[in-house]
């Protein structure tokens, strides 16, 4: 039988939640990689913008939570990060920017600053 301390499970939760936050950034930088090859008006560019935009949202709704223990200052320039990836995914989705380059730059980014 096993034993595990809650600090052992919290700590698994941790992680657990950060692997599954980098699997979903790696889905949105795939997805965006293959909108920017097929063009902002192609039917990938939607799939990959709604997508990016969903993460982010969610994202953001949980920096914003009291209960997330990131440091204030952190979590303030990650709010500050993902409300530029939104604006910028709708002037991409609004055929005002092509920039899909910067949001999967900036996607590769807060997933390798993961730990």
């Amino acid at each position: 039988m096993y034993q595990f301390s809650y600090s052992d499970i919290q700590t698994d939760s941790v992680a657990d939640a950060k692997d599954r936050e980098r699997q979903l950034l790696d889905r949105s930088i795939a997805l965006l990689d293959a909108a920017r090859q097929a063009g902002s008006d192609s039917q990938k560019a939607v799939e990959a913008l709604h997508f990016t935009n969903r993460l982010w949202t969610t994202l953001l709704e949980d920096l914003g939570s009291p209960e997330n223990a990131l440091p204030r200052e952190l979590r303030a320039n990650l709010i500050s990060i993902g409300l530029w990836v939104l604006r910028e995914a709708e002037e991409v989705r609004h055929g005002r920017s092509q920039n899909f380059e910067g949001l999967i730059e900036i996607s590769q980014i807060i997933r390798d600053g993961m730990q």
